[in-house]
């Protein structure tokens, strides 16, 4: 691995464990009493809505697998640790945490009530497929595979496929599939669903697994330079 990648990595090794020390420290910095000053991620959240909250992780890993793709292709330096974490924490947070969530709990009660069952098949064939599309970012974004040049271009593809199939498969649950779970379930069962869902976040993914995988995220959208918001603003 070359000096300035070792670097890279450290920096952004540091960059995540700082963000993600610092969550308990600020949590236990407010005063008793004071905790309308906190913001609950989870709270009156409904599980349609809470699965929206996590795409929305989902899109920020997107937004870094683009600009990654635009910097190996301008030849700009950039370490295999931005795709290796960032494929990590895919794998993690939507593979194993929600997608299952969805295939445990959310495409069953279509298929029980045969509606949108095309759907969730198609969206059930797109789960298995982005696990092999993740699984092969983080080989080629292993340092020793990183280095070749023409894995470069293999890993620009699996990214292009990766976000061109994602984009509009969360569209979609967005739109169709999320918002037809409250005419099939009653809001008792809506509310019910949200609390096994909860159980299995906090089993999967620790404490504040939410909180976070978005400090993850945000660790790595800062060594970027893509993390301040107003960057994305169009000039008049």
């Amino acid at each position: 691995m070359k000096p300035e990648m070792d670097k890279d990595r450290r920096r952004v090794l540091a960059a995540g464990v700082g963000l993600l020390a610092g969550l308990p420290v600020m949590a236990a910095a407010i005063p008793q009493g004071k905790s309308e000053n906190r913001i609950n991620p989870d709270e009156g959240v409904t599980a349609p809505e809470d699965l929206m909250k996590e795409h929305g992780v989902l899109n920020r890993c997107l937004l870094i697998y683009e600009e990654g793709m635009r910097r190996l292709r301008d030849k700009e330096e950039i370490g295999p640790e931005v795709f290796q974490h960032t494929a990590a924490l895919i794998r993690k947070f939507v593979e194993e945490y929600h997608e299952k969530n969805e295939e445990k709990y959310i495409f069953p009660v279509f298929e029980k009530h045969h509606k949108l069952t095309d759907l969730v098949d198609t969206l059930k064939t797109q789960h298995k497929a982005g696990r092999l599309v993740t699984a092969e970012i983080i080989r080629l974004s292993a340092s020793n595979q990183f280095q070749d040049d023409a894995n470069h271009e293999r890993l620009v593809a699996l990214c292009q496929s990766f976000i061109r199939m994602y984009r509009p498969h969360e569209a979609r649950e967005d739109t169709v599939l999320f918002p037809a779970l409250r005419t099939i379930l009653t809001p008792r069962q809506v509310l019910a669903l949200g609390d096994r869902m909860e159980e299995s976040e906090h089993k999967v993914l620790g404490d504040e697994g939410f909180e976070k995988s978005v400090a993850q995220v945000a660790a790595i959208e800062k060594h970027l330079g893509i993390y301040d918001l107003k960057q994305f603003t169009p000039k008049a």
